[in-house]
């Protein structure tokens, strides 16, 4: 227990005041935490375990947990800025300049999200009434947002990874904090690998609309690394899309 409380680096002092550790905390708990979960659930509970798929479409859990994780990500993250923003009126260090990019591509994907175009297809139909949209067309924007979209956000949490590592070195946290941190990283990492083992890692034009072959985006290949696609084996009638949002079947 001694160990766990001894400052990582011996030689200096473990001496922080209230705006520098509430800020840790906040960004801690927003990059360390929810960030990293709320992409996990995003790519790996598209289709839920037990969900009758494809009887069953367009779960919503994964998109709901996704954007209120990254909002919590995203309020923690201002709040962290604000703590320490009196106590930094220039920038120095290796810390504040990554955290700044963070802060960055964090706007970025907040941009994106914003304009990433319509939905379309059966359960969000167009006004004219037809199923014209930018995810189910997969449009040339649809395609460039979904591998910006991703790519940023995988190389964020990297670039996060960094910048909470180097805050923990900058206050020279105990030795308890980066263990504890360390171990749910590593127990992230497994689960990552199970799930994408286990084949979890579904489309999600498919989550949406099926495998039928009359939706288009099913004729593309598939997106993304590890991302699995079923055969479109079968012709699927539009009055026979579910939604799962207590809709129930909708005709069209």
């Amino acid at each position: 227990m001694d160990w766990l409380l001894v400052p990582i680096d011996p030689s200096r002092a473990h001496d922080v005041g209230f705006d520098v550790s509430w800020h840790a905390r906040a960004m801690v708990l927003a990059w360390g935490v929810l960030a990293p979960l709320a992409v996990l659930i995003a790519r790996f509970f598209k289709v839920l375990p037990g969900q009758d798929w494809p009887r069953e479409l367009d779960n919503q859990l994964w998109w709901r947990v996704h954007w209120m994780g990254q909002t919590a990500v995203a309020v923690l993250s201002v709040v962290g800025l604000w703590l320490v923003l009196p106590l930094n009126a220039e920038m120095s260090g290796l810390h504040n300049w990554l955290g700044a990019l963070l802060l960055i591509a964090m706007l970025l994907q907040f941009l994106l999200g914003l304009f990433r175009g319509s939905k379309g297809g059966p359960t969000a139909p167009a006004p004219d009434g037809s199923f014209h949209g930018h995810h189910y067309d997969m449009t040339p924007w649809r395609n460039f947002f979904e591998a910006t979209h991703k790519a940023l956000g995988y190389a964020s949490l990297v670039l996060a990874a960094i910048v909470i590592l180097s805050g923990l070195w900058k206050a020279n946290a105990p030795v308890w904090m980066w263990s504890l941190l360390s171990l749910w990283w590593v127990g992230l990492i497994i689960c990552f690998v199970v799930l994408q083992r286990r084949g979890m890692a579904i489309d999600t034009y498919q989550a949406i609309w099926g495998d039928g072959v009359e939706h288009p985006g099913n004729q593309l290949p598939t997106p993304g690394w590890g991302v699995r696609r079923l055969e479109t084996t079968r012709q699927e009638r539009p009055d026979d899309v579910r939604s799962d949002r207590g809709d129930g079947v909708r005709s069209h």
